[in-house]
């Protein structure tokens, strides 16, 4: 497992310890040391991830072995069927979307994939979407209307695509129905941030009737990198903005943007992700039970005005 920089002292106190396991197998003399040093451990890893700054919380969410929508499919649900392309111009791998069945319930289910090796990252576009991927979401969520289906949507990207090719076949546009035709949807959208979930290319598919949000995910305007090329002209200012943006669930949660933290195991979803499928699972079925005796004009107002009263101002 790749180790992250606040990681290292704890990486030290475990090797540590299997080497004294391995040099001093069922000594008595031992053991007590050994418990010894495994209560420090637990008392280390405690403190270290009670003390994670903004930035440090991003490295978590971006860990290589954080858990992407590829593998929330494969461990939450009995079965799966893909369905490809937005049927205007092309199929887009940076999102994957199909009929999915949890626990005996039918979903439509869409979730941005970023690609787990160099290969798979290119042919994904690191999850970052062009038109045809907000457009292929769209059909997928259109479909589970015609077949009163609710909807899951898997939010984890950087942004959207944003190669000149993208902005030719309309990326803005594509956003903005997104966003307009979502708001009309009348079944019951489930909007869960498993990862990053910056700019336009998270709120695209990121309008839904309750929004969960993984502990250490985080939800932005844009990327720290962006923020401080923009505010201070220097990309490696990315730690002051990550403070500054206050983009952390415990942040977004008192003002309404998200509805809910779902927890993660000690140190990011990546050291136990069984854990955390678990506990997306139980979060999406939970919601299900309570939006599905909502009628739908009381759920469609409750979706305006859940997003219509988001943020915060003062006047001098």
């Amino acid at each position: 497992m790749d180790l992250l920089p606040h990681e290292k002292q704890i990486q030290e106190y475990i090797k540590t310890i299997e080497h004294l396991k391995k040099q001093n197998q069922n000594n008595p003399l031992f053991n007590t040391e050994i418990r010894k040093l495994e209560q420090k451990l637990e008392k280390l890893k405690e403190k270290i991830y009670s003390e994670l700054t903004p930035w440090q919380r991003i490295m978590i969410c971006r860990h290589p072995s954080r858990p992407h929508t590829i593998d929330y499919i494969a461990h939450m649900c009995e079965s799966f069927h893909e369905l490809a392309g937005d049927r205007t111009f092309g199929d887009d791998r940076a999102i994957i979307g199909g009929l999915a069945k949890i626990q005996g319930v039918k979903f439509v289910l869409i979730g941005q994939e970023k690609g787990f090796d160099t290969e798979s990252r290119l042919e994904r576009k690191f999850g970052m979407l062009n038109p045809e991927g907000f457009r292929k979401a769209l059909r997928l969520m259109h479909l589970a209307e015609k077949f009163k289906l609710p909807i899951i949507s898997l939010i984890d990207t950087q942004g959207a695509y944003p190669g000149l090719e993208a902005e030719e076949r309309g990326q803005g546009w594509a956003i903005a129905q997104n966003l307009r035709e979502m708001m009309r949807l009348t079944t019951p959208i489930i909007v869960v941030l498993i990862g990053e979930g910056c700019s336009g290319g998270a709120l695209g598919m990121g309008v839904g009737d309750v929004v969960g949000m993984l502990e250490h995910a985080y939800y932005s305007v844009i990327s720290p990198e962006g923020c401080a090329s923009i505010l201070w002209k220097d990309a490696a200012k990315n730690v002051e903005a990550a403070s500054a943006l206050k983009l952390n669930a415990e942040n977004l949660l008192p003002l309404q943007i998200i509805d809910a933290i779902i927890s993660e195991p000690l140190g990011g979803a990546h050291h136990d992700p069984e854990v955390v499928y678990a506990n997306v699972k139980k979060f999406i079925l939970e919601q299900w039970e309570i939006l599905k005796m909502i009628p739908t004009p009381l759920l469609l107002e409750q979706r305006y005005l859940k997003f219509r009263k988001m943020g915060q101002f003062t006047t001098q």
